[in-house]
């Protein structure tokens, strides 16, 4: 009986060991990678949605897209159904804490640490940002705090970082059946709209709906995922740069041999592949480390005719 006892808890402590060795490496992983920008990114979308949320949203009633309008729908209906008032950072917080999980397991390791850093700079920024009311207008607060939360989101999609929620979900079930889930953000905000219909009025409804509108719009300004570039890559180490296409970024490429420099006539390799904008900031990354010598001509927003999988 001690020997099975004691089989099992090395076996716990063994699996204990093997997981802080499995974070520490996706943590060694991440540095190699542009960690600064994503921080940044995750540091500039918590302040902005902290803005959004306690100088518009709240002020106003105004409820916002995804986990943020859940949270703030649970925060008002606490303070009427359970006596006092959890604030929205914490709400927020416990809503993405089993969709961190969920994405740990089904998405991947590096992105659950971004996404948990960037949801822990939000949960903070919320919570010690004061709330102030700048004006009680509700048509105001929907449309600059949709503005602000818009601007925080394009630039966490600018660094391919993801602020948690709805996200998550759409992520896995796009993993496990290779479409995408559009409506799952579609539902979950007729929810939001629907509780604060019942909860405020129905006219508090239609201004979260302006809301949403307005950070859908500001969101695409500042970056829109969908658009495509090709870029034109002329090296000398036409190997190591496809292989980290390949394997990094899971594109193609066209490569053209044989071409010749004008003025040292040296051998280089033409190559053409065709990236998305959520991927240009990793691919300047790999050219850095792959051939910082390299000249890379980038098209903007073209137009493709053929197989092109979107990420």
């Amino acid at each position: 009986m001690k020997k099975t006892s004691l089989r099992k808890l090395f076996r716990y402590y063994l699996h204990r060991f093997a997981y802080h060795v499995k974070l520490l490496e996706v943590l060694k992983s991440i540095s190699r990678e542009k960690y600064d920008e994503k921080f940044s990114a995750s540091l500039v979308y918590g302040f902005l949605s902290a803005v959004a949320v306690n100088f518009f949203f709240q002020p106003g009633h105004v409820y916002s897209s995804g986990a943020t309008g859940l949270a703030q729908i649970v925060s008002a209906l606490s303070g009427r159904f359970i006596g006092f008032t959890i604030p929205v950072s914490i709400t927020f917080y416990a809503i993405n804490i089993p969709l961190m999980i969920l994405a740990w397991y089904q998405i991947g390791h590096k992105f659950t640490v971004f996404t948990f850093i960037t949801v822990s700079m939000s949960s903070f920024f919320i919570h010690f940002v004061p709330e102030v009311t700048l004006t009680t207008n509700p048509i105001i607060n929907a449309l600059f705090g949709g503005a602000v939360m818009g601007t925080g989101i394009g630039f966490a999609l600018k660094s391919s970082i993801s602020s948690g929620g709805t996200d998550i979900v759409s992520l896995t079930i796009r993993k496990k059946t290779g479409r995408n889930v559009g409506s799952i953000s579609l539902i979950v905000n007729g929810i939001i709209m629907l509780i604060a219909g019942l909860t405020f009025g129905w006219e508090y409804a239609l201004y979260s709906m302006i809301t949403i509108f307005v950070s859908s719009r500001v969101t695409d300004a500042v970056f829109t995922k969908q658009k495509r570039m090709q870029a034109m890559i002329i090296t000398s180490h036409p190997e190591e740069v496809i292989n980290k296409i390949h394997h990094k970024l899971h594109r193609g490429a066209t490569i053209i041999n044989g071409a010749e420099g004008t003025y040292n006539h040296e051998q280089k390799a033409v190559l053409i592949t065709v990236i998305t904008r959520a991927e240009f900031s990793e691919f300047k990354y790999i050219m850095k480390q792959t051939d910082p010598t390299a000249f890379v001509s980038v098209s903007d927003n073209v137009h493709i005719l053929g197989r092109f999988v979107e990420e």
